[in-house]
């Protein structure tokens, strides 16, 4: 069987398009179903069914799919461990939102320029899901905060940024010291599910303070948004810019620098794909030490101005 042939199959389905999975595979519509009518004669089973405009597994075909993704997944291992000299495969990546906007553009540019041969995946989430894909093997790696209990053996982190946790007010706001505006404003809360949420609660409780909370909210851009309309005062790590264009706030640092979110990458080092991980890692590395981790990076600090 040519796996070439299972992978467009996968995505005609994923795409529900003949067409439009021929334009990812960079092929002709009529190439795709021949593709898909010699897996299907190899199979000995109808595979898809035109449904409208689109297309959709048959029940064979399903049944097919479930097995398809682990299949590929594996072939692509082979792959990745083959590979001798220059490292090859598909990286499974995940990443916290301001690390896919911040840090990651500038890496994934220097992964594309060293190592073109790594395919890379990259997955959304806050940190605790992404963190557990990791543990489970699901991820190869993740660029996510660092968890606040001890790192099993099974995995291991490199930290790739600080973020110390800093007050945001309008640019207009008279007040001038962190704990004074979080004691005295309207509160936007950063989401206590999440673990930057939980730093923040933890700054709160020690700090003593109580303050006047008005929203909760998982986004720190929206969050940022809102300061600037004026609803509130927000306590946030610094995350990487670009930060939302035109805003005008202000950064008050808070007295106790302890609680600091950091952003760094771990990984599980029973991956087969251990080669691509230590490849991505050699960039990450390399990236934030010569600080071009964000193309916007200056944009960001206009938009947000420390005091």
């Amino acid at each position: 069987m040519d796996t070439r042939f299972l992978e467009s199959f996968v995505t005609v389905v994923e795409q529900g398009s003949i067409a439009e999975a021929a334009r990812r595979h960079n092929l002709t519509a009529a190439a795709i179903a021949h593709q898909i009518r010699t897996l299907e004669d190899e199979i000995g089973a109808r595979l898809l069914a035109r449904s409208g405009r689109t297309v959709r597994p048959t029940e064979a075909g399903a049944g097919i799919l479930v097995y398809a993704h682990d299949f590929l997944r594996r072939v692509r291992d082979f792959k990745s461990i083959a590979a001798s000299d220059t490292p090859a495969g598909e990286l499974r990546l995940g990443a916290v939102q301001s690390a896919k906007s911040g840090l990651l553009p500038g890496i994934l540019s220097g992964m594309t320029r060293k190592y073109p041969q790594i395919d890379i995946r990259i997955v959304g989430d806050t940190a605790a899901p992404l963190y557990a894909k990791v543990l489970d093997g699901e991820l190869d790696a993740a660029i996510c905060m660092k968890p606040t209990f001890p790192i099993p053996k099974t995995c291991d982190w490199r930290l790739l940024r600080e973020e110390p946790l800093v007050v945001l007010t309008p640019a207009s706001a008279k007040v001038r010291d962190a704990n004074t505006a979080l004691a005295t404003k309207p509160f936007i809360r950063l989401d206590r599910s999440g673990w930057a949420g939980r730093l923040v609660d933890s700054y709160l409780r020690q700090a003593r303070i109580r303050p006047r909370e008005r929203f909760e909210v998982d986004a720190l851009e929206t969050i940022a948004i809102m300061v600037d309309r004026g609803l509130g005062v927000a306590l946030v790590p610094d995350w990487a810019p670009p930060w939302p264009e035109g805003l005008s706030l202000r950064k008050l640092t808070v007295p106790n620098r302890s609680h600091t979110r950091y952003i760094g990458l771990v990984w599980n080092r029973a991956s087969l794909r251990m080669r691509l991980v230590q490849a991505f890692l050699e960039v990450a590395m390399a990236t934030v030490a010569s600080g071009t981790e964000s193309s916007s990076k200056r944009k960001g600090g206009r938009a947000a101005r420390k005091r």
